[in-house]
């Protein structure tokens, strides 16, 4: 229902137009939306003349690629209202940060930004403030911010994305905050606008949600169930972004290795990787997150198979040992892990595999760490996002009782990062002297006579070129192992 309380307009995402006198929006989406997006750049048309410019907006990202994504199709939808982008908050007259909450420190970057923007607020009470994404998610989040930061104009979370042009001309049209939080996920409503960051490259969703409900993880609680988008979405999507001028897409979910469950007709994510593959211009293929559990040879196979495909996976161990595994959720055994690690390198010896280890899980003892450090080393992991457990409210792990004090943590912690590092450091090495494709992404920040680009195994090269190369592939022999990154030369034709 929508109600008025205190100044704030709280909505169940249901149809607004009887709330603001609107002739018939359309029921369909995204139809609805470019409704609304029409009648946004009617109203900023007269602001625009009033002060003299455009209007502007700026966003912020907190979090994961799938947020990247979402933030890119949030711009798009600002961009069709007709905004224009601005290059920082203090220039912007709608700011949107779309929020993480898989850590704690998470949610308290996003406090303490909030902070900041009360200040441009109070210069500028025109500025809108929106919030979405993960953390509006959570009911606590919202009531601090009802309670503390009653500043912000409109909030919404991972659900309704999509209705992001409604929510906002809901707001400029009510002047109240709009409060539009879905417990459940609902249709996935294609076609939607979006302001890609590079024009070479893109991320395209292949799901939503997660089943997993590994027992210290909010994200399935934030993001919903698992839902897969039809393969010929998405081949219609990519297709689209090659023709743009795309050359790598970025298959985006929480576990794309279980990508097709419950599509009629099936489809496994193998056999939407084989489709994939033969779109013309399309040149690398990348995808993440990928759960171990659900990784099988024909997968293993079909990368092995194709030449578009990167030589890149990032498998999520988190531990190494089978009595926590168990603890998390996570369905698979150190042994389990080591034989995948095993088919991988057996098929690809020059992939890369990188990982996510959490230290000081709450059942986690010295013993349980030695068990991880074993399989880091046995791995020979090319990279690691190793982090401190951090607590979330409303997952099973939350109420476990700890095992480690926070000094044993941070002691613990620092062993594996070593461990990390050192086996890191030796796998990029391995590439020494090789000639590789590289995708050049940017001129080189700190020499602009260099550029910088991506290996199949997403290392970093920098070497000598020029601005004409951005979005090119061209081979480049590694010359100099610098740690987690290389030198090169470019090998020219």
């Amino acid at each position: 229902m929508i109600s008025d309380r205190d100044g704030e307009r709280i909505t169940d995402g249901r149809s607004l137009s009887n709330s603001v006198g609107l002739l018939n929006p359309p029921d369909t989406e995204p139809e609805r939306q470019l409704y609304f997006a029409g009648r946004i750049r009617e109203i900023l048309k007269e602001t625009s003349k009033k002060k003299g410019r455009d209007i502007r907006f700026f966003v912020q990202t907190f979090g994961c690629q799938m947020n990247e994504r979402d933030s890119e199709k949030m711009s798009g939808i600002l961009i069709n209202c007709g905004y224009t982008q601005a290059e920082s908050e203090e220039e912007a007259d709608v700011i949107l940060y779309n929020t993480c909450t898989v850590r704690d420190n998470a949610n308290v970057r996003v406090f303490g930004r909030l902070g900041v923007l009360k200040s441009l607020k109070e210069k500028n009470p025109e500025l809108l403030i929106c919030l979405s994404g993960c953390m509006m998610q959570e009911e606590s989040v919202i009531k601090k911010i009802r309670e503390s930061y009653s500043f912000v104009d409109l909030i919404f979370g991972t659900h309704n994305i999509y209705k992001f042009a409604e929510l906002l001309y809901e707001r400029l049209r009510s002047g109240s905050m709009i409060v539009d939080i879905w417990e459940h996920e609902k249709e996935i409503v294609e076609s939607l606008p979006s302001l890609r960051k590079y024009p070479f490259k893109s991320g395209v969703n292949i799901m939503f949600g997660c089943n997993n409900f590994c027992s210290y993880c909010i994200v399935p609680y934030v993001r919903g169930r698992e839902r897969s988008r039809s393969p010929k979405d998405i081949i219609r999507e990519i297709e689209k972004l090659t023709s743009d001028g795309v050359r790598e897409v970025m298959l985006l979910g929480q576990n794309v290795n279980s990508y097709g469950r419950g599509l009629e007709p099936p489809v496994t994510f193998p056999e939407l990787l084989k489709e994939i593959t033969g779109i013309q211009g399309l040149e690398r293929i990348r995808f993440m997150s990928s759960h171990p559990k659900d990784l099988s040879d024909e997968l293993i196979e079909v990368m092995a198979s194709s030449d578009k495909i990167c030589d890149h996976i990032h498998l999520a161990l988190q531990s190494g040992s089978d009595r926590v595994l168990k603890d998390m959720n996570r369905h698979y055994t150190k042994e389990d892990y080591l034989l995948k690690i095993k088919k991988l390198r057996d098929r690809m010896p020059d992939i890369a595999i990188t990982t996510d280890i959490i230290v000081g899980f709450p059942t986690e003892t010295p013993e349980d760490v030695e068990e991880t450090i074993d399989v880091i080393k046995k791995a020979e992991f090319d990279g690691a996002f190793t982090f401190i457990y951090s607590k979330r409210t409303g997952t099973p792990a939350a109420s476990m009782p700890f095992n480690m004090t926070d000094e044993e943590i941070h002691i613990q912690f620092d062993r594996v990062l070593k461990t990390v590092q050192e086996t890191a450091r030796k796998r990029t090495e391995h590439y020494s002297g090789m000639t590789l494709p590289v995708l050049v992404e940017s001129i080189n920040e700190k020499d602009p006579s260099m550029v910088t680009g991506r290996m199949p195994q997403n290392t970093s090269v920098h070497f000598k070129g020029d601005s004409s190369l951005v979005g090119e592939i061209v081979d480049v022999r590694l010359t100099k192992c610098c740690g987690f990154y290389f030198e090169g030369e470019m090998i020219r034709g």
